[in-house]
């Protein structure tokens, strides 16, 4: 049966629990909610001559992996590092070139969300609501903090602040240098929305994130004051399921515009400095997440077809329909391609011209749920069982 959210009941003002497994809230959600299972099938793949040919640079297997649950545990890229968790506890930096491990840090937590990455700081959070911090040089505990609930968004650090977003509405801000809390901010969620949450974004000392109840919000990001808020989704239809306008997928920011998709609630263009919308693409639900060039958007949606957006008007250039429901993660582009990983361990090229198949390979048998990682064209994926691999791909 596909997975592709756990639904969370907010059971009061100071946290969330979370309602077992819920299937498919994208083909009639309702009904799953309810127990009934029409869900669409993924599309079996086809061949097709392909016009790329995918190379595995290195493999290696990081503890147990990201796990069974929909975590936030993607991997940070530097230049000459790859830094990587397991949802057991285990963080290991690697030398991204060849995979050799550099440093692994036993944390003992149960990690759900990180790493943020800062020159002097490494940043996890936990199921259980911890925050850690390690030195990036060697994986040294530098200080732990402890917050209400579970965090499934990556921690943010900026202007020496380490920003941790949690799943029951709350917004902190800790030192960078010691961990000692700076500010909260605390927002009701909506009795039911989408297991996952949004990564904010900061742009001179605005920190911008969507929240469940379909709303952009601005904080100040030294002390937490808001700045504004904006409708970005309304909620419709008569059940709570129908009424989710989760913004789960993590804002893009270009030149003080920034881009954010919502499940039931579109893709949307919004300023940055008071929240306007200036276009909507109401057509399309999303909660993987998006990347983007210097002109246009790309993402994958709800049912796992992929698009490419104009970043003028929302504007649909293509739409890519041949890895429908397959579960796909973020649509990442580089280069001349769009790169997505599906349920059955299949990392997939794209066009970025036109979206057609240009060359696929299957690194594990197992679900990659991670967005790949581009570096210097090399294509990082992280899949559940804890299989990370380089892979880079070259014209026949």
């Amino acid at each position: 049966m596909q997975i592709l959210a756990i639904l969370l009941l907010s059971l009061s003002l100071a946290g969330c629990s979370t309602i077992d497994t819920l299937s498919d809230t994208v083909n009639g959600a309702a009904e799953y909610f309810f127990g009934a299972d029409n869900a669409e099938p993924p599309v079996e793949l086809v061949e097709y001559k392909p016009e790329v040919e995918i190379d595995v640079l290195w493999e290696e297997t990081i503890g147990d992996g990201p796990g069974e649950k929909y975590l936030k545990l993607r991997p940070v890229v530097t230049e000459s590092t790859i830094f990587v968790a397991d949802h057991t506890g285990v963080v290991q930096a690697l030398n991204r070139h060849n995979g050799d491990l550099k440093w692994e840090a036993e944390t003992e937590l149960p990690l759900s969300a990180g790493p943020g990455l800062s020159d002097r700081t490494l940043v996890f959070a936990s199921s259980r609501g911890d925050v850690i911090a390690l030195n990036p040089d060697n994986g040294q505990k530098l200080w732990t903090a402890k917050i209400s609930s579970e965090v499934l968004s990556t921690p943010v650090i900026a202007d020496g602040l380490v920003v941790i977003r949690s799943i029951d509405g709350r917004m902190l801000a800790f030192s960078e240098a010691d961990g000692h809390k700076v500010w909260n901010f605390d927002r009701n969620v909506p009795v039911l929305s989408l297991r996952g949450t949004g990564t904010p974004i900061v742009e001179d000392g605005i920190l911008i994130g969507g929240f469940d109840n379909g709303k952009l919000l601005a904080l100040r990001l030294k002390d937490g004051k808001q700045v504004w808020e904006e409708s970005i989704a309304i909620p419709q239809g008569r059940s709570e399921v129908e009424r989710i306008v989760d913004l789960d997928v993590d804002p893009l920011l270009q030149k003080s515009i920034i881009y954010i998709a919502g499940f039931h609630g579109g893709v949307c263009a919004a300023l940055t400095r008071n929240g306007d919308v200036l276009w909507r693409n109401d057509e399309i639900s999303s909660y993987a997440g998006m990347s983007q060039d210097d002109s246009y958007l790309y993402l994958s949606d709800s049912s796992s077809d992929v698009w490419q957006l104009d970043q003028r008007n929302g504007a649909s250039l293509w739409k890519q329909k041949e890895l429908h429901q397959r579960r796909l993660t973020a649509a990442i582009v580089y280069s001349n391609y769009v790169v997505v990983a599906d349920f059955e361990g299949y990392v997939h090229w794209l066009s970025r011209n036109d979206g057609r198949q240009l060359g696929r390979t299957q690194v594990v048998s197992e679900s990659i749920d991670v967005a790949p990682v581009i570096k210097d064209d090399i294509v990082y994926v992280y899949a559940k069982d804890g299989t990370l691999a380089a892979l880079k791909a070259r014209s026949l």
